[in-house]
């Protein structure tokens, strides 16, 4: 059945089901009205109105009477249907883009690097708009249009036994199967071209991302001409693609008119050689016309199934995803931890590329570690694993004894602040970013951290101090305050580890003086890993270990490491000598 694999997004209709059900039921008010009430008043109405003797005043002012009742259950039909059919609609595109959403946020790390973030957004915003005209609209259709039809044709049934001949019947109604051979084709070949469309709508959205995302950097280089150019090849490209869709969709209506042209013709030939009365002859065309629009507008039913299904698979593609990094089926209650972490013979790998390669290491709880290595050696890595980021492949990462897999997510990831090396914020108010550590902190709590991570003081000379707006990803402030803001939303989660993902690499030498005393003070009684990019940063660290190619190659303290391993010697020398020329 063609809406089969539909079958289970029904279940987002039970919660309005009453409104569903009463456009349903307005619905057939508007099929009865169509298909047979205007046909039958038009039948009676005509001989009336053409007799040369004038009828009963009273029998004409009765029939006229029924011509605007019969407008009137049509259009009331029509707009109740068309209002509770749209409300259905968008609860429907709210729960099914909810559902996608939230099942995006479980999704491990992995998932996004594999998948660029405006096809992702072209999935959630207009996959999900086809979807739920698939599952509301198109039912709708199903039981209106065919409601229409059968009324019509109920009416043309009667007429035939009024008149004792169904030959006319049964030509008019022959081209209805006639129908059905254009429209299979059709919806065939609309899957193929809309999936391809749909895929090259999420390109679309993916380059216009991907260009809002990278303003400076495109001013900066002088590419807006390449980008524009780039932009053009890509809507000509979606625009080739959407019009090979509108030419099949568009091809279906003119198919199935000439088809049921001939077959009226016919129905009225026979009508007018058998001396059918001009009433009924008129109420024929009447009944016919309502025969036939149905048969047209299911036409066109069949297509926005087909295009619903390309994008059906492409949010399955994401609802159908596993999450690679699953939930402990029983969790254990971690409670109050001291963050000792153990890394014992861990391997990782992504797809078929190994990362990291019988990794162990025992970090004690208050201590602070630095991960350094050439580029690509699997330091980020290393600290992704902590807060289950990804999952080992092989081997095992404990919190004070726990395997990290047998606590539940949230709770793990609650004794860990990150502080990325670019800071992220969301944008709402400098108030509500620093929350995001600790959701229900007072406003005391909020200008504490602010002033621990020397936040206070910039945030205060702002206008409207801590409720200013940062703008898109902050951008309304600089990277030091963004830095900052950062620090302060760590300090007021107050968790006992911290991830520091070298948050003063990209600061000038001011801000990387505030803000690398305010990650001392940070620092104090956690357990602290941090990926160095400057050596300045982790002279001071307990214990400083070297990746080489995914392993741990040696470890140490600085002044036990920069005389014996040649590796972290170049490395170190080659920073303070890029220090000292800037």
């Amino acid at each position: 059945m063609l809406l089969h694999r539909f079958r289970p997004y029904f279940n987002f209709l039970k919660p309005v089901k009453l409104q569903f059900g009463m456009g349903l039921l307005a619905g057939l008010i508007y099929a009865a009205s169509s298909g047979f009430g205007l046909p039958y008043v038009t039948k009676h109405l005509v001989p009336l109105v053409t007799d040369p003797e004038k009828p009963e005043s009273s029998i004409l002012l009765g029939y006229l009477a029924l011509v605007p009742i019969m407008f009137a259950l049509r259009a009331l039909g029509s707009f109740i249907n068309s209002y509770f059919i749209a409300y259905s609609g968008m609860y429907v595109l709210e729960r099914i883009r909810r559902k996608v959403f939230d099942h995006i946020q479980k999704l491990p790390l992995g998932f996004f690097q594999k998948n660029k973030t405006g096809d992702l957004m072209s999935r959630v915003l207009v996959d999900t708009t086809l979807l739920q005209t698939a599952i509301v609209k198109v039912v709708d259709s199903l039981i209106k249009e065919p409601a229409t039809l059968l009324a019509a044709g109920c009416y043309l049934i009667y007429l035939s036994f009024q008149a004792e001949d169904i030959s006319f019947i049964l030509i008019a109604l022959a081209s209805v199967p006639a129908c059905v051979l254009p429209i299979r084709f059709i919806g065939q070949a609309i899957v193929k071209k809309a999936t391809l469309a749909q895929s090259q709508a999420g390109e679309l959205n993916h380059v216009l991302s991907e260009n809002l995302s990278a303003t400076r950097e495109i001013r900066a280089y002088n590419l807006e001409i390449q980008q524009s150019e780039r932009f053009a090849k890509t809507c000509a490209r979606f625009f080739k693609q959407s019009m090979k869709v509108v030419k099949y969709d568009k091809a279906l209506t003119p198919i199935i008119e000439i088809v049921t042209a001939g077959a009226i013709v016919g129905a009225l030939y026979f009508a007018i050689q058998r001396d059918i009365d001009e009433g009924a002859l008129a109420s024929i065309l009447v009944a016919l016309y309502m025969c036939y629009q149905p048969t047209k507008k299911l036409g066109s039913v069949s297509n926005t199934i087909r295009e619903a299904e390309a994008s059906l698979d492409r949010l399955e593609y994401i609802l159908e995803t596993e999450d690679t990094v699953p939930e402990a089926i029983d969790p254990v209650d971690l409670g109050v931890i001291k963050g000792h972490i153990k890394f014992k013979n861990v391997s990782f790998q992504y797809a078929d590329e190994p990362v990291l390669q019988s990794i162990n290491a025992d970090i004690q709880a208050g201590q602070s570690v630095a991960l350094v290595g050439p580029s690509g050696a699997g330091k980020s890595t290393f600290a992704n694993l902590v807060p289950r980021f990804y999952d080992v492949t092989s081997g095992c990462i404990s919190i004070d004894g726990f395997d990290i897999r047998t606590i539940s997510k949230a709770d793990l990831r609650a004794q860990i602040a990150l502080v990325s090396q670019e800071a992220v914020l969301f944008g709402d108010t400098i108030a509500n970013n620093i929350l995001l550590g600790k959701p229900h902190a007072t406003d005391a709590e909020i200008i504490k951290a602010a002033q621990m991570a020397n936040a206070h003081t910039f945030i205060e000379a702002l206008e409207a101090g801590y409720k200013t707006r940062v703008g898109e990803r902050g951008a309304r402030l600089s990277g030091g305050e963004r830095q900052r803001i950062a620090i302060a939303r760590a300090f007021l989660k107050d968790a006992p580890i911290i991830i520091l993902d070298e948050p003063t690499s990209a600061l000038d030498a001011e801000s990387e003086h505030q803000i690398q005393t305010a990650l001392e003070e940070l620092s104090k009684g956690r357990t602290v890993i941090i990926i160095a990019h400057r050596f300045s940063t982790i002279q001071h660290a307990n214990s400083i270990l070297v990746l080489e190619s995914g392993k741990v190659i040696t470890s140490g303290t600085h002044a036990e490491l920069y005389p014996k391993n040649s590796l972290y010697k170049n490395l170190y020398d080659k920073q303070s000598k890029t220090a000292l020329e800037n």
